[in-house]
């Protein structure tokens, strides 16, 4: 797929199945974080593969997480969130990994992390798999962030979902781009 195509056409996938996406197409996805642009290459990322069993286990953490913040969590919530890493068969926690730097603030390293974990996205569109960026309170939450052994300065930037099509993409209406784009 040629990039453009993959920038005008890429959309968001809620509905994901198996199998998981073959090696090269990982290493696709991989290497394309590594062209993030990135002051200073620190490269300040770092991504959790979750597969297989371990979705299960990301599923328990979502479950901790949320009773201590809910007491009143029924079972339904609480399954609810166990299977939310069932969605995909691979899960992708995309880590800001901040590194002191004195020309480097930290809203730049985070804003690289994002956009490393926007070109994984694109390179699983571009590669014809589907691809959902997730984030809400999970990603903030300290019981989580402990849970997957991030330190005090990281954060998670988001849960990246791949898998393959299972139903219909998101069909988005053309913007009208002029309105975003002023002369100054």
């Amino acid at each position: 797929m040629k990039a453009l195509d993959a920038l005008h056409l890429r959309s968001s996938v809620p509905k994901l199945s198996g199998p998981l996406p073959s090696q090269k197409m990982l290493e696709n996805i991989y290497k394309a974080a590594f062209r993030a642009a990135d002051h200073a290459v620190l490269r300040p990322w770092r991504f959790l593969v979750v597969t297989a069993d371990s979705r299960e286990k990301l599923g328990e953490l979502f479950a901790k997480a949320g009773a201590a913040n809910d007491a009143a969590l029924d079972q339904g919530a609480l399954e609810k969130l166990r299977s939310k890493p069932l969605r995909a068969p691979l899960v992708l926690v995309c880590i800001s990994s901040f590194k002191p730097h004195p020309k480097v603030p930290e809203i730049e390293q985070d804003l690289s992390a994002g956009a490393a974990t926007q070109n994984m996205l694109l390179a699983a569109f571009a590669q014809g798999l589907g691809a959902m960026w997730r984030t809400g309170s999970l990603a903030y939450d300290p019981i989580v962030k402990d849970g997957l052994g991030l330190s005090a300065e990281e954060k998670i930037i988001g849960f990246l979902y791949i898998g393959t099509v299972d139903g219909g993409t998101k069909q988005l209406c053309e913007p009208d781009i002029q309105s975003y784009f002023q002369e100054w």
